[in-house]
């Protein structure tokens, strides 16, 4: 317990709850942008029911910051925090920086985050805190549009460091005025150390610091201080077991996950020492209670793609048939993101093509195989096929050609390093005459985004070497991401049947005389999972398939000189 010398027992602290999920934080906002939110399963709901029966059970109150995107797409999630008693503010409609907008931006930002949170609660919104980050000096034009938008509070400036160390009223609750208009404005807890304020609350601080300091500095503020503590945390950090994001950098994952195993007994100790209230009750604000007429329900309709039978064409034009091949080895962790991106794909264009889905389990030793059938063994467009053991991803990849429904087959990579909307653009360009489409970071227009420097040098350098022994000129050999017609596979024969077998395939439509075409396309940093590839055997190889293929157009061009005249002008 927490010692309370020199207060009251009935002296109430003011609480604070950020409502975002784990891939809405600042840490992963780098490589996730907000457009892909969506595309992650999503587990705002269990953290939020987790949190509420925290406070329950502890007797606190709490003041919950909610990004505006989770009361347009989750509005029961933050209609519940409402019925439960809690306050609920605004976090802005995205995870943006203030650094990041402008003042007319801010404005309409602030608009837009409120109208869905009150559509989503009932009640009006009075409270802000910025997304990311916090106030410093040079932001403060923010509590002027505050103002001006009539919000009670704001709870973004950050006196950490030496930041307002001019100001130390900034430190505690202070009014903040504009032409004729205040607003409160509510900072997070800081202990002076020196011409240092450090902050003391903050979930990332309380897992990051060491406890003991924590604790003391908590103790000494609620002992020597006559203003309430202003604490806060996460939901998400009460939960432990969230999927990890991996292509964050290592100081990233450390300010991310860094003891979220004990942040619930951590934050627990807190709530059972002190007594907290939300900040409308500590400033007086007039109670409120959730208003269900005022509640605007959406019409929510399902991201799951249709079955195939359910699919409509354009009017005067049947939807062409396409399949879509997708090979697993232990992707347990992304085929929940997967199947989100496969279904917002399928909407996209079940106007124009008729998707059916291949997902061949190679062998996996995770529940690859056990979650492929959770997501999609009862859907009528899908098919689930499973090798016994693990042979590679490019006899995974043959397989679902085989085993799919049609003529034209698109191949991806179960990791998202592609994004499969991109195959709106490279069905088309299977033309007749044309047997496979490969799509390339490399081309005029491709992009590679946050992808290890040292793999596309790797990717580029066997390229080029693929570039001297084939026929078809391309700039990118090794993608996965690629459209084929099933019928000219249908005898194909591996001599490596992992990655370096996915170049083998397009080798092996090369020396058959087949015309391949390159599509520009965005290649991404994996997000989620890792990689299974084995650099140096892969190096090796690649190395050994270019000398095959080497000997085989020596052998080509050895015999197209040794043929007679005739023959070679009139083949």
């Amino acid at each position: 317990m927490i010692s309370l010398e020199g207060g009251s027992a009935d002296r109430r602290h003011i609480l604070s709850v950020v409502l975002e999920d784990y891939c809405q934080v600042g840490p992963v906002s780098r490589v996730i942008p907000s457009n892909y939110w969506h595309r992650f399963e999503s587990r705002i709901e269990q953290n939020t029911h987790r949190t509420l029966d925290l406070l329950d059970e502890t007797g606190a109150k709490a003041t919950f910051f909610v990004l505006g995107w989770l009361g347009e797409h989750q509005p029961h999630v933050i209609a519940e925090v409402a019925r439960r008693g809690h306050e609920i503010a605004s976090k802005g409609y995205l995870h943006n920086s203030i650094r990041e907008v402008s003042p007319e931006q801010f404005r309409l930002d602030l608009r837009r985050s409120r109208q869905a949170l009150e559509d989503a609660a009932g009640v009006p919104v009075r409270g802000y805190r910025t997304a990311r980050g916090g106030f410093g000096k040079r932001d403060l034009w923010a509590l002027d549009i505050l103002a001006e938008e009539g919000f009670a509070y704001d709870s973004s400036v950050r006196p950490v460091g030496t930041e307002f160390a001019d100001e130390p009223f900034r430190r505690f609750i202070h009014r903040h005025e504009h032409a004729g208009q205040g607003i409160w404005e509510v900072p997070l807890s800081t202990w002076k150390l020196g011409s240092l304020s450090v902050p003391i609350s903050g979930g990332n601080y309380v897992r990051q610091l060491p406890e003991f300091f924590i604790r003391n500095a908590i103790k000494r503020w609620v002992r020597e201080e006559t203003a309430p503590l202003v604490f806060y945390f996460h939901a998400w950090e009460l939960d432990p077991e969230q999927p990890r994001i991996g292509a964050i950098t290592r100081l990233e994952r450390v300010r991310q996950y860094r003891n979220l195993h004990a942040m619930e007994t951590r934050i627990r100790h807190y709530l059972d020492g002190l007594k907290f209230g939300t900040m409308a009750e500590h400033l007086g604000l007039p109670e409120v209670k959730p208003d269900p007429l005022r509640i605007v329900r959406p019409i929510v309709v399902s991201e799951r793609a249709a079955p195939v039978a359910a699919m409509s064409a354009r009017p005067g034009a049947p939807a062409l048939p396409v399949s879509v091949v997708i090979p697993c080895f232990n992707e347990e962790a992304t085929l929940g993101y997967l199947a989100n991106t496969l279904d917002s794909f399928n909407e996209r264009v079940r106007d124009t093509y008729e998707l059916s889905f291949v997902f061949v389990d190679d062998g996996s030793s995770d529940k690859t195989w056990e979650r492929l059938n959770e997501l999609f063994a009862g859907r009528a467009d899908c098919d689930v096929v499973q090798h016994p053991q693990n042979r590679g991803i490019a006899a995974a990849t043959l397989t679902g050609i085989r085993h799919s429904r049609c003529e034209i087959v698109c191949a991806i990579d179960a990791d998202g390093t592609f994004d499969p909307h991109q195959l709106e653009e490279m069905i088309p360009m299977l033309k007749p005459g044309v047997d496979a489409v490969t799509a390339s970071c490399f081309a005029e227009n491709g992009q590679i985004m946050n992808v290890p420097a040292w793999r596309m040098a790797l990717s580029k350098g066997a390229s080029a070497l693929y570039r001297i022994v084939l026929h078809n000129k391309l700039s990118h050999y090794t993608s996965c991401f690629r459209v084929y017609r099933k019928s000219t596979l249908t005898h194909i024969s591996l001599r490596n049947e992992r990655y370096v077998g996915i170049t083998e395939i397009l080798a092996w439509l090369d020396m058959r005389g087949s015309r391949i075409v390159e599509c520009p396309a965005v290649l991404e940093v994996r997000l989620l999972g890792q990689s299974k590839m084995k650099i140096a055997k892969t190096i090796g190889g690649h190395l050994q398939l270019i000398r095959a293929l080497a000997g085989e157009r020596l052998a080509e061009m050895m015999s197209a000189r040794q043929a007679p005249r005739s023959q070679r002008q009139h083949p």
